[in-house]
């Protein structure tokens, strides 16, 4: 998004990645906790999601702005990886994977914050050869 467009088509691209990462994230099938962790929420925040979910413009967070681009770049990434297999593309994030010491990639991006979105973002980047 950029500075120059008029804030209400900011809030309005706001909306629509509340939208589409909500709707991501029941597709992985992740609990609220998992949902809060990814967006790098307080497990408090329930609200926020509540209304993310029903489609309120995301806050104006550089932070959670950033976190919902790697998210949907990963999402990106499995259906690339997995055209044909759209179930293994959903549930990916949430299988035991060696790369991340045997925790699902979710966790990992729990455990580690920001370094786990990179994490798994660089590990499907280099899974499709780039």
């Amino acid at each position: 998004m950029s500075a120059t467009q008029p804030a209400e088509k900011r809030t309005i691209d706001r909306a629509e990645l509340a939208k589409m990462v909500t709707a991501l994230f029941a597709h992985w099938q992740l609990s609220t906790e998992d949902q809060l962790a990814l967006l790098g929420l307080a497990t408090s925040n329930r609200a926020a999601l509540t209304r993310y979910r029903k489609g309120v413009p995301l806050a104006q967070s550089r932070d959670l702005l950033d976190r919902v681009g790697i998210l949907l770049g990963i999402h990106k990434s499995l259906r690339l990886l997995f055209p044909h297999n759209r179930n293994l593309a959903y549930t990916w994030m949430t299988q035991h994977n060696k790369a991340f010491d045997g925790m699902t990639p979710a966790e990992t991006i729990k455990q580690w914050g920001f370094n786990g979105l990179f994490m798994v973002r660089a590990y499907l980047d280099k899974a499709r050869g780039q």
